[in-house]
């Protein structure tokens, strides 16, 4: 039997569409296989990159530390890249990224989490010791130049303990040892109580004689 050149024809053309039609099914369906989300979480930043997702759609991501919103939800279409700072902490914190894909029944969303770890510490530079400054060398005295004389209250000088004689015209000081006049005075007072005592026996004896 033979096929008539127009029934080959026709067979051809159905071919080539269905070809066609599988081919353009792949090229739609290549995005929504492609979706590519990347992220990085350090002890001080988060960096997302969504790439490959459906540009008409409205896709969204968030970005949250411990339950707080890092970066609030945020609507993207085909990608969307940014770095988020991290604040201050001193001890691991829980970082959370949500992806909502918003192309069919959204199998391309995804919801992780990762640790940002605390970031030690910068070891503050040594400050360097200045150099002690060497001491001024000491003048040494010229020649000949007397020594200093001791501290007046190590050795009592000879001035001070010196009793200064008294003058010319301050009083005699009283004598308490003897002189040589003593003994004669001491005669005299012997003569005075002899002639004393003569004198009152002989008035004595004249009123006896007189009674």
């Amino acid at each position: 039997m033979t096929i008539p050149r127009r029934s080959w024809r026709g067979a051809g053309v159905l071919v080539a569409a269905a070809v066609a039609g599988l081919t353009g099914g792949a090229v739609l369906a290549g995005p929504a296989v492609a979706h590519t989300p990347t992220w990085a979480v350090t002890c001080s930043e988060v960096t997302v990159d969504l790439t490959d997702y459906r540009g008409d759609v409205p896709n969204t991501v968030t970005v949250s530390v411990d339950g707080k919103d890092l970066l609030p939800t945020e609507t993207f279409g085909r990608e969307f890249h940014k770095k988020l700072a991290l604040l201050d902490h001193d001890e691991p914190v829980t970082v959370r990224l949500v992806v909502k894909d918003a192309d069919g029944e959204g199998k391309h969303s995804i919801d992780r989490t990762k640790t940002a770890e605390v970031c030690e510490e910068e070891p503050s530079p040594t400050a360097t010791e200045p150099a002690p400054s060497e001491p001024a060398p000491s003048r040494t005295p010229p020649s000949g130049t007397p020594e200093p004389s001791a501290t007046p209250g190590d050795e009592p000088s000879e001035s001070a303990s010196a009793v200064p004689a008294p003058g010319p015209s301050s009083p005699d000081l009283a004598e308490t040892g003897s002189s040589p006049s003593t003994p004669v005075i001491a005669a005299a007072a012997v003569a005075v109580l002899l002639a004393g005592g003569g004198i009152l026996w002989a008035v004595r004896k004249r009123r006896t004689v007189q009674d």
